[in-house]
């Protein structure tokens, strides 16, 4: 899965010498908590977010009368409280490198190029729906959370016990172990008797149960 499969392929933008307060109001209609920010040409020179707008924002210990505040935000452009050094991705960066950069940089969006055109964005409510989707989140089945020792062929044996009930796997996922000769395994299973498989996985060498629910 890349960033091309879950961005929003047409993200909306502002024009630089847009005011802050029509950028604060474009984004509460449309309901978006980043704005790429384009020049004349269409070419994006920054991005804005809401909190730099409530940073623009007079405090509201000032003195200042509210005729004088919005005269003083008309003032202010998008391009003046954006940001201008921008961390991007593209269209074919897997998914799990653009979350890694959300991550580490702390950031709520990426917006995607390609050869230096704004194609798309991505944000972290994106990344948060499609980890939804891998782990089957929103579906029916039996979540079984379970430990394996860490060596060649063990998924294919948890795989083989689950078909061997009848039943199978709707989503997968791995996770590291305090137990370093370990590795964890988040299953959503489907068509299969809860105790029945819990027998079966319980009979692999190595293999520790952890938590079984229906979800």
């Amino acid at each position: 899965m890349f960033v091309k499969d879950r961005m929003s392929k047409h993200p909306l933008t502002v024009n630089g010498d847009t005011s802050v307060s029509e950028t604060h109001k474009y984004m509460l209609e449309q309901k978006v908590r980043h704005l790429p920010v384009v020049d004349k040409t269409g070419r994006m020179i920054g991005l804005v977010t809401d909190g730099d707008l409530l940073k623009a924002e007079p405090s509201s210990a000032t003195s200042l009368s509210v005729w004088e505040i919005h005269s003083l935000l008309d003032k202010v452009t998008a391009k003046d409280v954006m940001v201008k050094e921008v961390i991007t991705t593209t269209e074919d960066t897997p998914i799990e490198e653009a979350a890694g950069l959300l991550l580490d940089h702390k950031i709520g969006c990426l917006p995607v190029l390609r050869e230096d055109k704004l194609v798309g964005i991505i944000t972290e409510s994106d990344i948060f729906r499609t980890f939804l989707e891998m782990f089957a989140a929103r579906q029916k089945g039996l979540r079984i959370t379970m430990e394996v020792p860490d060596r060649e062929g063990e998924l294919a044996r948890v795989s083989q016990a689950i078909a061997g009930q009848g039943g199978y796997i709707a989503a997968c996922g791995v996770f590291m172990s305090e137990d370093p000769t370990k590795w964890g395994l988040v299953l959503k299973v489907r068509n299969v008797n809860r105790e029945v498989l819990v027998d079966s996985l319980s009979k692999i060498e190595g293999a520790n149960i952890l938590d079984t629910r229906e979800a």
